[in-house]
């Protein structure tokens, strides 16, 4: 269940991804993941996070780097991964959509990391009509802590 309506056919898929097969296109703010890692380690058995969203062809990360970068941090093996129609009309690299989609994919294979919030993508509610923070479409997920 999702907080939004949107075109289903977005989701390709909900799994469990191994961290090297996932490309960042954005640097990340240190502080940030720092302040992630310190909570995500205070837990014992399990974690429950949101989903990161990837690009379902090219891997490439459209929202979750921190956590990305935090779980990685952490020795985490496998992330959570929800793969999107990227290409979707339905979403936007941003309000202005200064960068193309084309161009975020190739950042992040590449490896030519973009400057941290470079892009906030979003989703078109159908409901509403209007463009939603596109985080909303990540799934909660429950990861085993293995200490």
């Amino acid at each position: 269940m999702y907080s939004i309506d949107f075109n289903p056919e977005i989701i390709k898929g909900l799994e469990l991804v191994d961290v090297d097969l996932i490309f960042p296109h954005e640097k990340i703010i240190e502080k940030n993941t720092s302040t992630i890692s310190n909570f995500l380690k205070s837990f014992n058995d399990h974690i429950i996070l949101s989903s990161i969203l990837c690009c379902s062809k090219s891997m490439v990360i459209i929202d979750g780097h921190h956590r990305y970068f935090s779980l990685k941090k952490l020795g985490f093996k496998k992330i959570p991964v929800t793969k999107l129609d990227y290409f979707s009309d339905d979403i936007k690299t941003s309000i202005d959509q200064k960068y193309s989609k084309n161009q975020i994919i190739e950042h992040g294979i590449n490896g030519d990391l973009m400057e941290p919030k470079s892009t906030s993508h979003t989703i078109y509610c159908t409901k509403s009509k209007e463009w939603q923070p596109i985080m909303l479409l990540s799934s909660l997920f429950k990861v085993e802590v293995n200490k």
